[in-house]
């Protein structure tokens, strides 16, 4: 079964300097402009509303994407504060979100969703980024983008198509192969990423991102709390503060380039950029075997991490190489029930009816003794495993 839904494995990240929060909070004491609601229209004709937050002086635009728990109004305190160092910000509802009309893939049939995903929200939000930069004061070839959750990749996906983008902000969020793509092949483009440990998986998440990106400047800030996406500014509010600092650094003194961090951290996560590979399966499975000779429980990576890169495979019609990456994931976690479920679809999808129906099986007698998941998640195991034997012409 497709999940997120990861383990956690912590690493403590180091702070900022305390100057440069007394730069961010001074420049957070001017006076900007209220916001403006504005009325936008999709390319279908969808009426989509926005926020725009003018920092009321000539200077560079952010446009961030919420996430998909919340709407638009969750940026209003850091929206509030850019304008108030002098970044103008808009904030868009998706359609389907908040006050824009239309509904949400979530409330849609799955492949309708997807449909509405991929091929309607790109072009929504550069009707919204178009509106943006045409604003009087704005610098169309400055600008910054930002996103939480399901933001994340809509905010990649907008600097992939204009490289007028020179700064990202990343929260509690994930990216396609092709985000990933960019982030790695993109050493001019500084990302600021942050995550909280108690939500579930976004550490190790935004850490793999982290390591992605090429940018000798980009940072990633780890906290102990504070929950999904922009929910950790409650819990952390310096959280804002050093987001209002990074694009002040990366959009105004020196646009598309961040100091040189030297923490940066590169190598943890570097199997999971190998699974990811053609051909990545097998040599991460002898890694995995000459790590378990000499300790057998060693594990080198999430199982739900990969769990999402086989499934990614999966959906671009790769069906071979994500039976290879889910078979490495059963390997490396034999007491998971999800892993032979989730291999069971990759069996599936290829046309390899008689494995799918032998996967299909395990899961379900795996999941009897299987303590890791929530009841909620085991119930949806179960549903899954026994749909494809059903649909296989065997009952559970």
């Amino acid at each position: 079964m497709k999940t997120s839904k990861v383990t956690k494995n912590m690493r403590a990240a180091g702070g900022l300097a305390a100057g440069l929060l007394i730069v961010a909070l001074g420049c957070v004491a001017q006076q900007a402009p209220g916001p403006r609601v504005v009325d936008l229209t999709a390319a279908d004709g969808t009426k989509l509303k926005a926020t725009f937050f003018s920092a009321g002086k000539p200077g560079p635009g952010v446009l961030l994407l919420h996430q998909c728990n919340q709407q638009r109004k969750g940026w209003d305190g850091l929206a509030t504060q850019l304008a108030a160092a002098g970044i103008s910000v808009l904030t868009l509802d998706y359609r389907g979100y908040g006050d824009s009309e239309g509904k949400a893939p979530k409330d849609l049939p799955q492949a309708e969703g997807v449909k509405v995903l991929n091929e309607k929200w790109p072009g929504d939000v550069d009707v919204a980024y178009g509106f943006l930069v045409s604003q009087p004061g704005v610098n169309g070839h400055v600008v910054g983008a930002g996103g939480a959750s399901c933001g994340v990749n809509q905010a990649i996906h907008l600097a992939i198509r204009h490289p007028e983008v020179k700064s990202l902000v990343l929260l509690s969020g994930n990216a396609d192969r092709e985000g990933r793509a960019f982030l790695s092949a993109s050493d001019k483009m500084p990302v600021l990423l942050s995550a909280a440990r108690d939500d579930a998986g976004a550490v190790e998440l935004m850490e793999w991102l982290y390591s992605l990106s090429t940018n000798p400047g980009s940072k990633f800030l780890e906290y102990p709390n504070g929950g999904h996406g922009v929910d950790i500014f409650a819990a952390h509010k310096d959280l804002p503060v050093l987001i209002v600092d990074w694009y002040a650094q990366t959009l105004v003194k020196t646009p598309g380039s961040a100091p040189v961090n030297p923490a940066r951290r590169s190598d943890s996560p570097a199997i999971l950029k190998l699974i990811d590979s053609r051909g990545g399966a097998e040599k991460a499975a002898q890694k995995l075997a000459a790590v378990q000779q000499k300790d057998p429980k060693a594990k080198l990576w999430d199982e739900g991490l990969v769990n999402e890169i086989g499934y990614e495979h999966m959906q671009e019609g790769d069906t071979k190489g994500a039976i290879e990456i889910l078979k490495l994931n059963a390997s490396a976690f034999p007491d998971s029930a999800n892993v032979y479920d989730s291999l069971s679809d990759a069996y599936l999808a290829d046309g390899q009816k008689d494995l799918a129906r032998e996967n299909a099986k395990k899961a379900l007698r795996t999941l009897a003794t299987d303590t890791t998941a929530t009841e909620a998640f085991r119930k949806g195991i179960q549903e899954s495993a026994e749909g494809k034997l059903k649909q296989l012409g065997e009952k559970p």
